[in-house]
């Protein structure tokens, strides 16, 4: 039986499948996403969903989605599913789905009377491609498909709206045709691998519905366009190959194509590998280097969110390559930033704890290559550097050595919602994991600095990281765990997630006893079994579920959910205090992620969970530093076996 398989007891209830969404992207940006039964409940859904530069740095859904009919006998069966405004749903092609799996790349069987049909789909890697392949496994008599293209030329953001704006013109292509709805889009290319005729009859499909946006407080209802049909016979054992891209490809050169894109694919047999897959759908290879997105489907390259999420999502599933990629393209954004100019590819290098996070990616790369190539280790000391001679716009170095922050005004950690323009978690003045990740950065500086020789220098950082660390525990030790921000008397006390970096950092400025203590209040107060809640439940400001308008969500973002980001501090912290006698609990701690595989994005992570039962998952559908975090725990378990 395949790990992600699922029957048509899931398939055929609504109720349940609809819940269920599925993810391919093309390594550069571009994506497939839908349900199982492939109706459509995000605007972010669509059978081909790519960056489109020449309009903007948003993703564009080109096709949205492709309903397929199977006719014998002059009787139609359409396999299409889409919910309309006002709840109903028309066609209602899930009822004749049998199975669905997605172990190696997705799969629909399809049985209508005495028909059995397969429907096959990958993307191809670095183009903005997909390819379909459907077989007639079973028919006993003379059997028709057809294909109807539903467009929609819309950023992920935006809904269609029917208009007379729209050219539906039919542009001829080999064994297809072409579409380009408005310009400058790209024009989209729908091709068969045989020849199909084509009617053409544009017509506006109207009030389809996203309940996923309608849930979210969103505007929810769309206008698509058809432009037309395509239909062709297919025999019993025949298979035919469907491609939409946004450049004509010869027909002949599909099957090829399949076959080599297939090799590629490794099972998703067990969560690491799924979880695996899914790191590897982050990255993003364009011409002008190689990027981590923070997610799908709406998330661009955030600084915070690569950096935390690069090791994770490449060293620990062997890619070093693909890191040694990430961290050269960025350190050319980081010397630009710090020479004052604005990075157009890695949004937010501006924030505080940016080039920190990046310094300790470095850091993990150096502990798994036991060398750290000489213009990483230049990158290291300039941004310390940087730092400490005041020249970063959003940290100031005092005189007790701490790093302030003013966020008061605008958010300036991860816990970064607003209201009314405002930051919901003013987390101001000097911030816990911003501080550690300082001692840290100072004394990985230092041991760079000391193998180059350069003594001197060394022994100053080190004398920098000892004020650093003694004034972080003036500071933030309250006795019993750490302040999660102080700003002059004011301590921040509330019991929150992100005390525990301190305490998992290859450089803590914690002693034993107190590492122990955070992982412990830890442990009784954020843990669930999908990771650290982010503010304890006995705090008055505990909103635990993410639901509701944007608003409320808003409100709750930061102050109940459940993070998975911050499970690999968790890990690493607990077994430095516990040693071998903690690993079982750890290794009880991925169960909860398990159960996630074949939940919601099958064979993923979300943004973030529910802080009390059930745990919903909610947010992106695939959140880089949530999959890496959990890959990172897993990778940690592997480093006790072979003590």
């Amino acid at each position: 039986m395949n790990y992600l398989n699922f029957d048509k007891s899931v398939l055929t209830n609504l109720d349940k499948s609809l819940t269920k969404e599925m993810l391919r992207t093309n390594r550069s940006g571009a994506y497939n996403s839908t349900t199982l039964v492939d109706c459509n409940t995000r605007k972010y859904h669509g059978q081909l969903v790519i960056p489109v530069p020449q309009i903007d740095g948003n993703k564009h859904v080109l096709l949205s989605s492709l309903d397929e009919t199977i006719i014998q006998h002059s009787a139609e069966f359409n396999l299409g599913v889409h919910q309309y405004e006002g709840g109903h749903f028309s066609p209602n092609g899930h009822k004749y789905i049998r199975e669905f799996t997605c172990e190696l790349i997705s799969k629909t069987i399809y049985r209508v009377g005495g028909v059995i049909i397969s429907k096959e789909r990958l993307m191809v890697s670095n183009q903005s491609r997909t390819i379909t392949k459907y077989t007639l496994l079973q028919a006993h008599s003379a059997t028709t498909i057809r294909f109807k293209p539903f467009l929609a030329f819309r950023s992920v953001h935006e809904l269609c709206v029917a208009n007379d704006v729209a050219s539906t013109q039919a542009i001829p292509a080999t064994k297809g045709a072409a579409f380009c709805l408005y310009e400058p889009y790209p024009t989209l290319y729908l091709q068969f691998s045989k020849q199909p005729h084509y009617h053409h009859q544009p017509h506006w499909y109207n009030h389809l519905l996203y309940a996923k946006e309608q849930e979210r407080g969103y505007p929810c209802t769309e206008d698509l366009m058809v432009p037309g049909y395509f239909e062709m016979p297919i025999k019993k054992g025949e298979s035919i190959y469907f491609t939409a891209g946004i450049d004509e490809i010869s027909p002949a050169a599909l099957k090829k194509m399949w076959e080599n894109e297939l090799a590629l694919r490794q099972a998703r047999v067990d969560m690491y590998h799924c979880l695996r897959n899914a790191a590897i759908q982050f990255t993003k290879k364009v011409e002008n280097g190689v990027y981590l997105l923070a997610g799908y489907p709406w998330f661009k390259v955030r600084a915070r969110d690569q950096f935390i999420a690069m090791p994770g999502c490449t060293l620990s599933i062997g890619e070093n390559a693909t890191f040694v990629e990430m961290a050269t393209t960025a350190m050319r954004e980081i010397d630009a930033f710090m020479q004052g100019e604005c990075s157009t590819s890695i949004n937010e290098l501006d924030a505080p704890d940016a080039l920190l996070w990046f310094v300790w990616s470095l850091q993990q790369y150096a502990s798994v290559c036991d060398i750290l190539p000489a213009d990483m280790q230049d990158m290291v000391v300039s941004i310390v550097q940087y730092i400490i001679s005041q020249h970063h716009p959003n940290l100031f170095l005092r005189k007790n050595g701490l790093l302030y922050v003013d966020g008061t005004q605008v958010p300036m950690t991860w816990m970064n919602a607003t209201e009314n323009n405002q930051p919901i978690t003013p987390r101001t003045g000097f911030v816990v994991e911003i501080n550690a990740l300082w001692y840290n950065a100072l004394l990985f500086t230092a041991a760079i600095q000391r193998c180059l020789g350069k003594e001197q220098v060394a022994d100053l950082m080190e004398y920098q990281a000892e004020v650093a660390k003694d004034n972080f525990i003036k500071t933030f030790w309250n006795g019993y765990y750490l302040d999660d921000y102080v700003d002059g008397d004011y301590h921040n006390n509330e019991v929150r997630p992100n005390q525990i970096i301190a305490a998992s950092l290859p450089f803590s400025p914690l002693d034993k006893k107190q590492r122990k203590a955070v992982v412990d209040i830890c442990t009784k107060e954020l843990y669930t079994p999908k990771g650290l809640r982010t503010i304890s439940p006995k705090s008055g400001g505990y909103r635990p579920e993410y639901i509701g308008g944007q608003l409320e969500r808003d409100r709750n973002f930061h102050n109940g959910p459940v993070w998975p980001w911050t499970i690999a501090a968790y890990a690493i912290a607990y077994l430095k205090v516990y040693q071998h006698s903690g690993e079982s609990f750890i290794r009880r701690l991925l169960t909860g992620y398990e159960a996630e595989m074949s939940e919601l994005c099958i064979g993923t992570l979300n943004e973030l969970y529910d802080g009390n039962p059930p745990f919903k998952g909610h947010g992106g559908m695939s959140y880089a530093p949530s999959v890496a975090s959990v890959i990172e725990v897993c990778n940690t378990l592997k480093k006790y076996e072979t003590k």
